[in-house]
């Protein structure tokens, strides 16, 4: 109540002090300076003051209504604001210039990127109405028509600050004799208020991404899991079904085959949690696989491998290498009468690793009773354990067979020149030598490039 009272007693006192210096020059000019005003400007005093008394008492309530308070703060033309932001200062101005260029009345607005500082300037307008001001009311014929917003993004270690100004659009002489109804104060707390709920909803929306890359994650660890479960019954169940057999036919192989059987678990269980694998892991378990196949394809099964040391923590999914060398010999080499290779390389070329499984046996054709299971699982459990760039091709072998190549983005950029160093830039699809007889493990095959081509409807 203080300050209401301090607000009004100025602004009569500053509008008496000035009619006294207009009625010394309305004597000089007009009666002489040894005579009063006159009552004209005696009566046009009285109402000037009246409309002051008017206009104080109408800016008090006005800033009462809108503040809820009434201090010297409050009641002013001028305010400024401190906004402290979470935010880089190039966000900061960014929500800045955003929450300001959305004022209403907004007539002139300039930005410096470079500065970081912000000045617009706004149309007051009657808080009641967009009514003109009256013809008999000379407060309102002297008002001043705009405001004006004037901020400042500083930059901070992780965090910004912004300072506002919001004043009159004129000197500081004006805060004597004219006041603004509260409307820079209304200014101030409106983009106050928008500011901290621009930041709130934007660590709202951070929360709710958070919330959400972590449901993704859950569920893609959950396919993955998933993908795994079918692909690890594949391989026992046609390991069981053929110690079944041979337990009726040849006994001694049976149980040959069940004991690499279970060195094969002995050395996948460990990590069956796991859906990632190294290549070199899957090497060792491709080993053990083939042991199991060695007694019932006998000599009619080879296998070359060249898979440089450097390369045997390349990460891949668990089981993928399993599932193509599996795919070669029962599409491929199984129904050949005479056998054939299966091929195993890796290669780096262009900041890509190249593992291909290749075999030279009956090749693509349409009497194969696969489903294609297996090599979609692979390539949908390659697309969400490396990423996009991860691929898997399958190409025509010649003279004859399958090709089938993984390509995955190089691991670390700190391992590539150990790596180009031990590793010839060669590409990853072998071609089969001329003839089905020659399995020489020493015989290393050309290689050709393989173009990313649809999977044949043969492989399961």
């Amino acid at each position: 109540m203080f300050a209401s009272l301090l607000l009004g007693f100025r602004i009569l006192l500053a509008w008496a002090l000035t009619l006294i210096v207009a009625g010394f020059l309305w004597s000089g000019l007009f009666s002489g300076m040894d005579e009063p005003p006159g009552w004209i400007f005696g009566l046009a005093a009285m109402v000037l003051m009246v409309f002051a008394l008017s206009a104080v008492i109408s800016h008090i309530s006005r800033v009462r209504l809108v503040a809820d308070r009434m201090d010297a703060a409050t009641l002013g033309n001028r305010h400024r604001r401190q906004v402290e932001l979470p935010l880089d200062a190039a966000t900061a101005f960014a929500l800045l210039e955003q929450v300001i260029g959305q004022m209403p009345r907004i007539v002139q607005f300039e930005r410096s990127v470079g500065t970081l500082q912000l000045r617009a300037t706004q149309r007051r307008a009657d808080p009641y109405g967009e009514r003109p001001p009256s013809r008999w009311n000379p407060l309102a014929r002297l008002a001043i028509k705009r405001n004006q917003i004037t901020a400042r993004v500083t930059p901070g270690t992780g965090t910004s600050s912004v300072t506002l100004l919001f004043e009159p659009d004129a000197g500081a002489w004006v805060d004597l004799l004219l006041l603004d109804e509260g409307s820079n104060y209304e200014n101030a707390d409106a983009v106050t208020h928008a500011l901290s709920g621009k930041v709130a909803d934007q660590r709202r929306e951070e929360r709710e991404q958070a919330a959400r890359t972590e449901a993704e994650k859950e569920l893609t660890v959950a396919r993955l899991n998933l993908l795994h479960a079918q692909v690890e019954p594949h391989f026992l169940y046609n390991t069981l079904a053929n110690a079944q057999v041979l337990t009726r036919a040849d006994p001694e192989r049976a149980e040959q085959m069940l004991g690499h059987l279970i060195q094969y678990l002995r050395s996948s269980l460990p990590g069956i949690d796991q859906s990632v694998s190294t290549l070199g892991q899957e090497l060792e378990r491709v080993q053990a696989y083939l042991e199991i196949l060695r007694i019932r394809m006998g000599a009619r099964l080879t296998l070359e491998i060249d898979v440089p040391q450097a390369l045997h923590g390349m990460s891949l999914p668990s089981m993928s290498l399993q599932t193509l060398v599996e795919n070669a010999i029962k599409h491929g080499l199984e129904p050949k009468s005479g056998g054939g290779t299966v091929w195993i390389l890796a290669r780096v070329l262009d900041g890509q690793v190249t593992i291909t499984v290749a075999d030279d046996g009956q090749g693509i054709t349409g009497h194969s009773n696969g489903t294609g299971i297996g090599l979609k699982n692979l390539r949908e459990r390659l697309r969400l354990t490396c990423g996009e760039q991860a691929s898997l091709a399958l190409v025509s072998n010649f003279p004859s067979g399958v090709a089938v190549t993984i390509s995955l983005p190089h691991a670390t950029s700190n391992d590539a020149a150990e790596i180009l160093a031990n590793v010839p830039a060669s590409a990853s699809a072998p071609v089969a030598p001329p003839s089905s007889s020659a399995t020489s493990s020493s015989a290393t095959p050309s290689a050709i490039v393989i173009p990313p081509l649809p999977e044949a409807p043969h492989v399961a």
